[in-house]
């Protein structure tokens, strides 16, 4: 079965913000109940990494049985070595637990050499042909695993590797995996920034009908001796650019089922104007 049959049985999330183990417990940090109770958040994204699993904040969420989503935080998706039968296990049984609708993640680097929590990182992938080709052959492996649909991320980076523009180098994990996209447009704006490109370009070759989830966060932007550059920090406060490019995909993505609110260490009245425009826009 295509991905265009199968994402029909999807269901539509609406929008919700995320989480990771101990974000809860940050100065000042986003009130997951309180946000829920307001309206204001339909689903939790669980950002978990297996070594450290899930804390009392996301089971809290799960006990009251409301929706969630997998995000994973330790996999390089074009390592076959990855998935091997603990972490397989692991993401069984907490997709068991929680219920999630669906696995996701960045699809870049997690971690440099054996997958150790002295490792752990987060980079963009190499942009070359091989690199998209050896994704999805772990996307393809990854759903087959768990029995979910897996939706690549496209990461955050200030400094980025190979030959293939960003969009165009996801666009052929897609294809080949045949497979949903989780759109992160706060990541692109930083990409289009970076590079010198404008908001929107790429956009209109990339095939947002397999768009599945966005995510939207705040960045800051840094200037250091004088390379400006944006700093994902999940503030309140996106760039306009990622404004513009969550105005241009939102009409154009006709598989949209969620979108995520990154704002998850900003107290909920700080981060209620963002998650209102966030649903004033959505559907």
């Amino acid at each position: 079965m295509s991905f265009l049959d199968r994402v029909r049985s999807l269901p539509r999330l609406g929008v919700g913000v995320s989480t990771e183990y101990g974000a809860g417990e940050a100065p000042g940090a986003l009130d997951l109940g309180a946000a829920a109770e307001a309206g204001l958040a339909d689903f939790l994204e669980l950002g978990v990494e297996l070594a450290v699993g899930l804390d009392a904040h996301a089971e809290a969420w799960i006990a009251a049985g409301r929706p969630t989503t997998w995000h994973f935080l330790d996999l390089n998706l074009d390592d076959p070595a990855d998935l091997d039968p603990d972490w397989l296990a692991g993401t069984r049984a907490g997709l068991a637990h929680s219920g999630a609708a669906w696995v996701c993640g960045d699809a870049g680097l997690w971690h440099l050499g054996p997958r150790d929590r002295g490792h752990m990182l987060l980079l963009p992938p190499v942009l070359e042909a091989s690199r998209a080709d050896a994704i999805a052959a772990g996307v393809r492996a990854l759903r087959a695993a768990v029995g979910r649909e897996v939706l690549p991320e496209n990461p955050p980076g200030q400094v980025y590797v190979g030959e293939l523009p960003l969009l165009e180098f996801y666009a052929r994990v897609a294809e080949g995996a045949d497979t949903g996209l989780l759109l992160d447009v706060a990541h692109l704006a930083i990409y289009q920034h970076t590079t010198g490109r404008a908001p929107l370009d790429g956009l209109d070759d990339f095939p947002l009908d397999r768009v599945v989830e966005i995510h939207v966060a705040g960045g800051t932007l840094r200037d250091h001796r004088g390379h400006a550059w944006v700093e994902d920090d999940h503030s309140v406060t996106p760039i306009e650019a990622t404004w513009r490019i969550l105005d241009h995909v939102l009409p154009r993505a006709p598989n949209l089922k969620a979108i995520v609110v990154e704002c998850e260490r900003n107290p909920l009245h700080r981060a209620r104007p963002l998650l209102e425009r966030v649903r004033s826009l959505a559907w």
